[in-house]
């Protein structure tokens, strides 16, 4: 029966090694953006007048209904989502081509973390299921016998950090299938939605806009989401105030960002744990597979 878990174990991640990959390389590079967020707004600051004389100047039609800041890079991006995005450099307020470098890197990792390449989102979904069952499949075949050796390392560190391993799937398909375990955002009617520029001040208010991550419509409200010391968290915005919403804990778990560095971190030492069982794992199919067999009388 064992023999026949290993070989099941060893043919399913072999046939999503590079979906695996994909997600394990842009989950490592992602785990470090709550990071970025945190250290951008405390570093910088950002008042309400300035955002608005952004507004003013880039949306003088008011047609915007989504502002973007990243205050690591130094950059914000204001529209409509459908209709395309401008770039701001927030130091000068003058329209860029794109956002610097690493915000780049931040986007693309999440595009493909999210949907790989023309949005195969089903792929994502089906490669996360997989690795749920060979997680499962590896623990039971059992407690292994633990070794300085390749097959060792790979067996110590899958059930060194199990928990961490099982929550980070568990967690994104909770997202993939809308999965909150909280309440709908506070109503608001639609007639007391604010502006893009309503909306900066009645936020612009309570924080400093550097620690903005975005303002946009969504779900039939009109919601804000901000780094709130090293958490990030929603609001629903009215003309009048800030609602806050109930806590999305599998995007908090998920994502790493809701109690500062520490989670985050341990978000990036799970992705590495990921690769070094998908490249040991690999690395053992190659040797058995090729390695030179004794010839038979």
């Amino acid at each position: 029966m064992k023999m026949w878990l290993l070989r099941l174990h060893r043919w399913v991640a072999l046939a999503l090694s590079v979906p695996l990959m994909i997600l394990f390389i842009t989950g490592l590079i992602l785990s470090f953006e709550p990071i970025l967020i945190d250290r951008g707004a405390d570093q910088t600051s950002l008042s309400a007048d300035q955002v608005k004389t952004l507004i003013a100047k880039h949306d003088p039609d008011g047609k915007a209904n989504t502002l973007m800041v990243r205050a690591y890079d130094g950059t914000a991006s204001i529209g409509a989502r459908r209709e395309g995005m401008k770039h701001i450099d927030l130091a000068s307020n003058e329209q860029i081509a794109a956002p610097g470098m690493v915000a780049r890197l931040m986007q693309s990792s999440r595009q493909l973390h999210e949907h790989m390449l023309f949005d195969l989102s089903w792929l994502v979904i089906g490669s996360t299921i997989g690795l749920l069952f060979l997680i499962v499949v590896g623990v039971v075949m059992g407690w292994p016998r633990l070794r300085n050796s390749l097959s060792g390392w790979h067996k110590g560190t899958g059930w060194v950090g199990l928990p961490l391993l099982v929550l980070s799937p568990l967690t994104g398909l909770a997202l993939a299938f809308g999965i909150s375990f909280s309440p709908p955002p506070p109503h608001v009617d639609a007639a007391a939605w604010p502006t893009l520029n309503e909306a900066v001040q009645v936020v612009g208010a309570k924080y400093d806009l550097s620690h903005l991550i975005w303002i946009r419509p969504r779900g039939g409200q009109m919601l804000a989401r901000l780094d709130d010391g090293g958490e990030m968290k929603v609001f629903a915005v009215s003309r009048e105030a800030l609602l806050p919403t109930a806590r999305n804990w599998p995007r908090l778990l998920h994502e790493g960002n809701w109690m500062g560095m520490g989670p985050a971190l341990a978000n990036a030492a799970t992705a590495l744990a990921f690769l070094v069982l998908l490249v040991t794992g690999a690395w053992i199919w190659v040797r058995r597979t090729f390695r030179r067999r004794p010839a038979r009388a």
